[in-house]
């Protein structure tokens, strides 16, 4: 049996493990100094290096670095994977060389593999990637997707290519264990979308399959959460709800300067727009002009990843701690905030409510109930929310909550299927 690379590329994360037997996984990691990480955010750089030079790509933790430190001759690129069933992306020009869907995905994975130190002949591996059940964007095409990923793997080498479902992947190690057919909700719930797919597991002869049965989802995840805790302990800080003075008139700060922290990269794009420069010439009309300057510096100085990283950090520790300190140097050196669980679950509640209406869509689509879930496995980094696990466990029941490996649960079910003498009949064609 071949080495096997199991893949879940993801919107916001990639994550490979490889396998060389029925049970025995390993996931891929990633070396940045002395931290070392097996989930790899996607996310693509391109430094310009001059006329007489390809740009030069970096993935990860390396393309926020050379994006945060090139000073405007860097290409940053996010959420690749929502671009990869639309016929309208025809491709794009990046320092005077064209870059079509493959040639982006193929140069994240070469660069991904390269900082992983995994040395292997990709022509002697097989390769088994998941797809989405459907994927993003209006008006997709599935088939477009699947060809764009084909050729993208073709171009790293790959020959033993086979695509599976990525909820069959994320409760694979999970169903195997199972002792009589059952119905499974998978909730994939990552940082930029939270999907859910229904699947029916069923043994006959000692042979497992799985059979889709629905899915649906909506994009609220981990990354709304983090923007609702910048929205209530930052912003204020930084100027919003504040006044200014025109004409005679007292209004307020116009809100939608204060959007473009929902996603950090879009900060350093707001930094060189008009609006950032008529917020400028706005300061000294502003009757809190301190907090407005101090927006103004955050962007100047690129802060915005920086204060994401913060703000996300707190957040994980509000999975296991009552209270998490939110502190943040550029925005003072005493800023230092209590951010309480409580408060925290009370500013999502209203993106929980759209994520269960969803799931109830979901259901409603495909004709069942929730008595008719036998269990549930939640997966991905959002599951570790409590406030998330509690309210799958007040609709479904502590007893049918299942999970583990949530960060790895797709691309290890990838792995194991890929070493399977059945391996072909769990696969989807592309």
């Amino acid at each position: 049996m071949p080495l096997t690379i199991g893949l879940d590329f993801g919107t916001s994360n990639t994550v490979a493990v490889s396998a060389n037997g029925l049970s025995a996984t390993e996931p891929v990691s990633f070396a940045d100094g002395n931290e070392t990480f097996t989930s790899l955010a996607t996310v693509l750089s391109f430094l310009d290096r001059g006329p007489a030079k390809r740009p030069h790509p970096e993935v990860g933790p390396w393309a926020i670095r050379q994006f945060l430190e090139s000073y405007g001759d860097v290409r940053f690129i996010q959420s690749l994977k929502s671009f990869a069933a639309s016929g309208a992306f025809k491709g794009t020009g990046i320092y005077g060389v064209r870059f079509g869907f493959e040639d982006l995905m193929a140069a994240f994975l070469r660069c991904a593999f390269e900082h992983a130190g995994t040395v292997f002949d990709p022509s002697s591996v097989r390769l088994v990637v998941g797809r989405p059940v459907a994927f993003a964007g209006y008006s997709p095409d599935d088939d477009l997707a699947m060809a764009r990923y084909r050729t993208a793997f073709q171009k790293l080498g790959f020959e033993d290519i086979l695509f599976v479902m990525e909820p069959v992947g994320a409760a694979f190690s999970y169903a195997q264990s199972l002792d009589k057919d059952t119905t499974i909700l998978v909730a994939d719930l990552g940082g930029g979308t939270t999907d859910y797919s229904l699947m029916r597991f069923e043994t006959r002869g000692g042979h497992l399959s799985a059979t889709p049965l629905g899915r649906g989802g909506i994009g609220i995840a981990g990354d709304t959460f983090d923007y609702r805790i910048i929205d209530n302990v930052v912003l204020p800080k930084l100027g919003k709800g504040s006044m200014y003075k025109s004409m005679g008139k007292v209004l307020e700060i116009p809100p939608n300067l204060f959007a473009n922290f929902a996603r950090w990269h879009m900060l350093s794009i707001f930094k060189t727009s008009d609006d950032f420069k008529e917020l400028k010439k706005l300061l000294r009309w502003c009757l809190e002009p301190e907090k407005i300057e101090l927006f103004i510096d955050l962007v100047d100085e690129d802060q915005g990843y920086p204060l994401y990283k913060s703000v996300s950090e707190t957040k994980a520790r509000l999975s296991s701690q009552d209270e998490a300190e939110l502190a943040f140097a550029p925005l003072g050196a005493d800023f230092k905030v209590a951010v309480a669980r409580r408060d925290f679950e009370d500013w999502i509640a209203p993106d929980l409510q759209k994520m269960d209406n969803a799931l109830d869509e979901t259901l409603q689509s495909a004709g069942l109930a929730e008595k008719d879930i036998d269990r549930v496995f939640m997966t991905g980094g959002t599951s570790f929310v409590p406030a998330v696990r509690r309210q799958f466990a007040d609709r479904f029941g502590h007893e049918r909550i299942s999970g583990g490996n949530e960060l790895t649960s797709v691309a290890n079910g990838l792995a194991l299927i890929g070493v399977r003498e059945d391996a072909a009949e769990w696969t989807v064609s592309a």
